[in-house]
């Protein structure tokens, strides 16, 4: 399925009630509404908005402001006050435009005011834009909901601890570990189950990470000596490690260290691989690339970019389909790995066909000689492309760029000089590499769109 029929069929599942007391406004934004793919409601008083509400439960509400009996902020008000409407996201249309006007409807709950005589465009992108927002709240609520169910299901005690050592959090294992009821141990100090040396040393750990997070390490695995409520002394292992939210927080497990390490390890591959190409994410080439760069701006090194594009992809899915456009990706992804021989260089998935691979150290010349190579690699692997324009084989248009990077410098500019290598290289013919070089009037330009 196209990218195009994916959103289109996400707008046919919203459904938008439109509330407005003339029957002309309430026709136009109901086939506006239509005409875009969402199902429609539609009322012509509050007091019906607020029964269609309660029973259809839309995704959206779309409420004029002026209206005889109960006006738009009293029907916002009332929808705000029933469980069954009140995280509804309410967008007002008034010909009211005074700022005490649009603030009494951002007050009442409101997310958006549109101005009347309206602007269907205008229209369509601010619902657009807010069923995206409800959208992604809704996915973060259910992320929240099943993190809540991963953790309150643990085998392993796991403990949330503040800078001072208060614990702000703990699961149902670690209560049962230890013989708390539920939220008994909230609000108490690991002083309570530590030993006083222990939790010294802890605390002196806190104090350091919290004055300077980005030093922050896991402290490792350890065996102490944990007081369960009746006194009892329990050997067990503890792992603390650091999570900076508004505030430095540490998370504390106690488990086995064997079942720890397993799912230790399991977790920082999943965080840093492409689960189809198995080679670097975007995340993990990110975040070599922050490293990189900062040792290249103290040594004076140089960093070249080469960025990737499989040529005429999505012909090749559309005609062979996904499992031999996955097959193609994971060959495609391993022959562009196989060149990145040290430890300064790194290939990553960067999203759908497109690959990139950062090449510490190296300059324009060997850059391109890289590039090179990895071409006639990937045309050499001879996968069968029966759609393809320019070969009979897949291939790839790559553009590379260079950079010595100083203190100044944006990173940016490096992926946009490379983007734009590459785009000469698809202009050009594609299967071929094109390099923008530094100091070039190309560069120069890159540099003046990124300073802007």
């Amino acid at each position: 399925m196209s990218p195009g029929s994916v959103e289109h069929s996400q707008r046919r599942d919203a459904a938008i009630l439109i509330v407005d007391d003339a029957p002309a406004n309430l026709e136009l934004l109901r086939k506006l509404m239509s005409e875009q793919g969402y199902q429609t409601y539609v009322a012509t008083s509050g007091e019906r908005a607020l029964a269609i509400a309660q029973r259809a439960h839309p995704d959206l509400i779309l409420l004029d402001v002026l209206m005889p009996d109960m006006d738009g902020i009293e029907t916002c008000r009332r929808l705000k006050q029933h469980p069954l409407t009140q995280g509804i996201p309410v967008i007002f249309m008034s010909a009211r435009t005074e700022t005490e006007d649009v603030v009494a409807g951002f007050d009442c709950g409101g997310v958006d005011y549109i101005s009347k005589p309206l602007r269907m465009a205008e229209v369509c992108a601010r619902v657009r834009a807010q069923l995206h927002i409800r959208s992604n709240n809704e996915n973060q609520q259910e992320q929240a909901e099943r993190l809540r169910t991963i953790v309150n299901n643990m085998a392993e005690g796991l403990l949330i601890i503040e800078a001072d050592g208060r614990i702000q959090y703990t699961n149902p294992a670690c209560d049962q570990y230890l013989g708390y009821r539920e939220n008994e141990l909230t609000g108490g100090s690991i002083g309570e189950l530590l030993s006083p040396l222990v939790t010294q040393e802890y605390l002196d750990y806190f104090a350091m990470y919290a004055a300077n997070p980005e030093t922050a390490h896991n402290h490792g695995t350890r065996e102490v000596v944990v007081r369960h409520r009746n006194g009892a002394a329990l050997s067990m292992d503890l792992t603390l490690t650091p999570m900076y939210l508004r505030q430095p927080l540490y998370i504390g497990l106690l488990h086995d260290i064997t079942h720890h390490k397993r799912s230790e390890d399991a977790l920082q591959r999943a965080a840093y691989l492409d689960p189809l190409t198995k080679i670097a994410n975007r995340r993990h080439f990110d975040s070599f690339l922050e490293k990189e760069w900062q040792r290249a701006v103290r040594g004076g090194g140089a960093l070249s970019l080469v960025v990737l594009d499989v040529d005429h992809f999505k012909l090749y899915n559309d005609s062979l389909g996904h499992p031999a456009g996955d097959s193609c990706l994971q060959q495609v992804a391993q022959a562009i790995a196989s060149h990145a021989a040290r430890p300064g260089d790194l290939a990553a998935r960067y999203g759908g066909e497109e690959f990139v691979m950062l090449c510490s150290d190296t300059d324009a010349d060997g850059a391109l000689h890289l590039a090179e190579a990895i071409r006639m690699h990937i045309e050499a692997l001879q996968l069968p492309h029966p759609r393809s324009a320019t070969s009979p084989w897949i291939t790839v248009s790559i553009g590379v760029a260079t950079i010595i990077p100083h203190q100044l410098d944006d990173r940016e500019a490096l992926f946009v000089a490379a983007d734009r290598a590459l785009y000469v290289a698809k202009e050009g013919g594609r299967n071929q590499v094109r390099v923008t070089h530094s100091g070039s009037q190309a560069w120069k330009t890159v540099k003046a769109l990124v300073l802007r």
